[in-house]
């Protein structure tokens, strides 16, 4: 558990032209409600993202009477919990007990782990775990209460863009600015899962250049390569969702990478940054003994 965020906050816009190129970019596996309520498949989620190479691990964390309204609790539902909409979400919250032994499993096998939370409550139950980063989910981009109070904790912050107009994420944005907390852009597209059709990768780039800030990817496809592509195009960390099987039960399954899949994806992100380059159009090691064998003439 080396590396920190706080390096991928260097990596700034000083051209609009220029794309800058972190060393490393760490993937964020996105166990969310994916774990169905059962502390041991979470688990067996977290040791799937940490043998795959993830730097962190991320749920979900809400106070049901404050994200819902009781009509919605108290509508009909059928779940293996129940048959109200309050059984199925119930049976998805872990408790304090629930959440000090994921910690504690996190810590045994080093690596990261962090909630996004829906409601202020929440936010102040994940910071009392120290996390490395707060994570800010698209449907609360518009929540200035919510805004002010992540960014009023001054930790690192990823912030989700789905669902958001540009006059969403200025205010967002400037609302962060104000608080001089650090904040990472994630490109989002709100469905689940996406057709690839939809992603609009070239977002990232669009962010990147009107903020000037370091902007990642948070994907909801079924596939890898949008994450890839992303990280190619300057996505500074990536987030999926993952599952151990996309056939289980629940609403996020289907937008999620199974083990291999993860496995992949982290392999092959890691090589972009080296895959990349400088940029600089100069002779690769090795290429002047191939262009004397190769030139005849004298140049």
């Amino acid at each position: 558990m080396k590396f920190s965020l706080e390096s991928v906050l260097d990596v700034r816009v000083t051209k609009v032209d220029k794309l800058q190129v972190p060393t490393y970019i760490p993937v964020i596996a996105e166990v969310g409600i994916n774990h169905n309520g059962e502390i041991s498949l979470a688990k067996k989620l977290i040791k799937v993202a940490s043998e795959s190479g993830c730097y962190a691990v991320k749920f979900q964390k809400r106070t049901l009477d404050l994200v819902y309204s009781a009509e919605i609790l108290d509508s009909a539902r059928e779940s293996p919990w129940g048959t109200t909409q309050r059984d199925q979400k119930e049976g998805l919250e872990f408790s304090l007990e629930d959440y000090e032994e994921i910690d504690a499993f996190c810590k045994e096998l080093g690596i990261y782990w962090s909630a996004s939370a829906w409601d202020i409550p929440s936010l102040h139950f994940v910071e009392s775990f120290n996390p490395p980063f707060h994570k800010i989910a698209s449907a609360l981009i518009t929540n200035v209460d919510f805004l002010k109070a992540v960014a009023s904790l001054g930790r690192i912050t990823l912030m989700s863009t789905g669902m958001a107009t540009t006059e969403d994420i200025d205010r967002a944005v400037e609302i962060f600015r104000e608080s001089n907390t650090k904040v990472i852009l994630l490109h989002t597209v709100s469905t689940y899962p996406t057709p690839e059709e939809d992603l609009n990768l070239r977002a990232i780039q669009s962010l990147r250049e009107r903020y000037g800030l370091p902007v990642g990817y948070s994907g909801h496809e079924a596939s890898v390569s949008p994450s890839i592509v992303a990280a190619a195009l300057g996505a500074v960390v990536i987030e999926r969702h993952i599952t151990l099987d996309r056939t289980m039960y629940g609403s996020d399954q289907a937008a999620s990478l199974e083990p291999n899949g993860l496995l992949q994806l982290v392999s092959v992100v890691s090589k972009v940054p080296a895959l990349l380059g400088s940029g600089q159009k100069n002779w690769a090691p090795g290429e002047k003994e191939v262009a004397g064998k190769l030139r005849y003439w004298e140049a």
